[in-house]
């Protein structure tokens, strides 16, 4: 344009711009001035707005007054990229912020990584990330700030702790996951010999704990890791250390091998071909395998598992470990459903491959192979019927109290008979609990502050030298009071925790039908069918139960 002309200073840093009255010719503003500017070679420059009006109104004043000298005002500044390395959250991110250059120099990967060396940031750095940024800050327009982690530290792997792992799986995994004879049928012939060992079999290893890795931050400095630790074992009844590797357990006896919560024994096992009025009933300190039927009014009690390769009719089994029958259970009911004739009462859990009549109490889950009616379940754990990974199995008219998931194929009938699941009272006794920690918790912390108080007024006294072991005495204590505090603090979070995952893992799965009839409850809470309905969960959530169709 002009009368106007862009050109920099001696230090080529600043950008004057010379407006010549005289040669000014036609309308001429700010906009105009700005315009000219965005069009000269020093557009990317930064602008300073306020020294562009200045300009602007010394022309005006030149104008009015008839004055034709030379108007020179600095109105823009050539400013380099600015880059600031961050070294954040422990020395383990390294981040680089880049705001991009006015008309200035814009830094090379290269100079990237040397700054980043300069600011302490020497490992982990990312060559190919620096190099995407210095790019991208060459084409961005002036004054973008661009950010992005450049560097990230190795944290530290510890070590696992030794770790032991049964080499055989307990009898209820096998009876879940029998042997097949080459076809789709199992074959449970061979079932003593599924589940027991002989003597001398290798049945436990321990597996050595793992050095961890050491780790590093990205100012280079070496995290040390900590090596796992050999955990103490020792071998439960019915098993050795092997010869050749203190590492190997064997079987000492020939029985059921049975592994639970890390530790890892053999029963001595009695085996008969059934139990009857000829056989009598069954007293057993150890496990028990039957390869037969248990008929009428007969007892099996055992300190181990119970394994029934047969049927068993309105009989009474009770088991210290598992109770696993591969064919089927059938009982006897009263018309108030109130007294069953078949009772399997376990510390463990149940495994029936279909029952009618039953009364099953346990400690841990109950699992049913095709189908259980007029039925009364008080478990500790979840019922599933059908088989672990699909259950599709059919489950009516019972009665089941449990703490977990309810899931098979169909809940309830075609007829609308009853199906009852009670979740309320495990949930009761987690919230006693609850509740009496919660009070102990409120109780030394009144007495932890009264304490203090106390600690405080004494302190602000002079102390007697004779008094001030006792005081040393007093502060111990008032030191172990404020560990049981935080102890119980850290308990009252864990009880919180259990109470919300109660709620999150009780519901019905249904993954065919779910018909009417079908009542859910939590104390006050209830979800009853009045319809049919296609697959089905039934879950707990918001202080309610929801119902929500599968696909």
């Amino acid at each position: 344009m002009n009368g106007i002309e862009f050109k920099l200073d001696q230090t080529q840093v600043f950008l004057d711009v010379v407006i010549k009255p005289a040669d000014i010719m036609g309308n001429f503003d700010v906009k105009a001035l700005r315009k000219a500017f965005d069009k000269s070679p020093y557009k990317d420059f930064y602008l300073s707005e306020d020294n562009l009006l200045n300009a602007f109104n010394a022309y005006k004043t030149a104008s009015k007054d008839g004055n034709n000298e030379p108007i020179v005002e600095t109105v823009a500044e050539k400013k380099d990229a600015v880059v600031k390395f961050r070294i954040e959250d422990n020395d383990m991110i390294g981040s680089l912020s880049i705001t991009t250059t006015y008309g200035g120099h814009s830094p090379s990967p290269k100079e990237l990584l040397q700054q980043a060396k300069e600011k302490g940031i020497v490992r982990g750095l990312s060559k190919k990330r620096l190099r995407a940024m210095a790019i991208q800050a060459k084409k961005a327009k002036p004054g973008v700030v661009i950010e992005d982690i450049v560097a990230k530290g190795l944290p530290v792997k510890n070590g696992r702790d030794s770790k032991l792992k049964p080499l055989v799986p307990n009898a209820l995994e096998r009876i879940l996951r029998p042997q097949t004879s080459g076809s789709s049928r199992v074959d449970m012939r061979n079932l003593g010999d599924v589940i027991c060992v002989k003597a001398e079999t290798e049945i436990l290893k321990r597996n050595p704990p793992t050095n961890g890795r050491h780790g590093f931050t990205v100012t280079g400095s070496k995290l040390e890791r900590k090596p796992g630790k050999w955990i103490k074992f020792r071998p439960g009844d019915g098993t050795k250390v092997s010869d050749k590797d203190e590492n190997i357990y064997l079987a000492a006896i020939t029985g059921m091998p049975k592994f639970q919560n890390d530790k890892m024994w053999v029963d001595d096992t009695f085996i008969c071909k059934g139990v009857n009025v000829g056989t009598g009933n069954i007293k057993y300190d150890g496990a028990v395998l039957v390869n037969g039927d248990v008929t009428e009014k007969m007892e099996i009690h055992a300190s181990g598992d119970v394994t029934v390769n047969g049927f068993v009719e309105s009989a009474t089994i009770i088991a210290g470990g598992d109770i696993i029958i591969t064919e089927g259970a059938m009982g006897k009911v009263n018309e108030n459903s109130t007294e069953f004739s078949t009772k399997l009462v376990s510390d463990g859990s149940v495994h029936v491959q279909h029952g009618q009549g039953l009364n099953i109490q346990c400690k841990s889950n109950v699992t049913i192979g095709r189908q259980l009616a007029y039925s009364k379940i008080v478990c500790g754990g979840s019922v599933t019927v059908g088989p672990i990974d699909k259950p599709n199995g059919n489950l009516f008219a019972c009665d089941i109290q449990c703490n977990a998931a309810v899931t098979a194929g169909t809940l309830g009938a075609v007829s609308g008979s009853h199906l009852n699941v009670d979740f309320s009272p495990g949930f009761n006794t987690l919230l006693e609990r609850k509740d009496t920690v919660d009070e102990l918790l409120q109780q030394i912390k009144d007495n932890k502050s009264r304490h203090q108080d106390k600690f405080d007024i004494i302190r602000s006294k002079r102390i007697h030298p004779e008094l001030k072991k006792k005081l040393e005495e007093a502060e111990e204590l008032f030191r172990g009071e404020i560990q049981l505090l935080e102890w119980l603090e850290m308990k009252v979070e864990k009880m919180r925790l259990l109470k919300e995952s109660y709620q999150q893992d009780i519901q019905l799965i249904a993954n065919k039908r779910l018909y009417a009839g079908v009542v859910v409850k939590l104390n006050n809470r209830t979800w009853r069918a009045e319809r049919e309905y296609g697959k089905a969960k039934v879950h707990y959530e918001g202080h309610q139960w929801n119902y929500d169709p599968l696909m």
